[in-house]
């Protein structure tokens, strides 16, 4: 299993989303894929007002603030 976060450099939530989803980890196991928004300029126009951006399975699960419970539910 693949997860996508979606984050740009300096983003204090971004850190908290890689957090929350290795602990998740912890629990379930899939493998993180972190894409930098700021290198792509198509995904900079989609995300730029949403990260950071948790994806899995080409559905958005979570963005913004994001916690464990709701990161769990959709990976189990």
């Amino acid at each position: 299993m693949k997860v996508y976060l979606y984050t740009r450099p300096g983003c204090h939530l971004c850190d908290d989303a890689r957090l929350m989803l290795k602990l998740v980890q912890e629990d379930v196991s899939f493998e993180i894929s972190e894409v930098n928004i700021e290198e792509d300029d198509e995904l900079h126009e989609k995300y730029m007002l949403m990260i950071p951006v948790v994806v899995f399975e080409d559905e958005i699960i979570q963005y913004g603030k994001v916690d464990y419970a709701t990161l769990l539910e959709a990976l189990l």
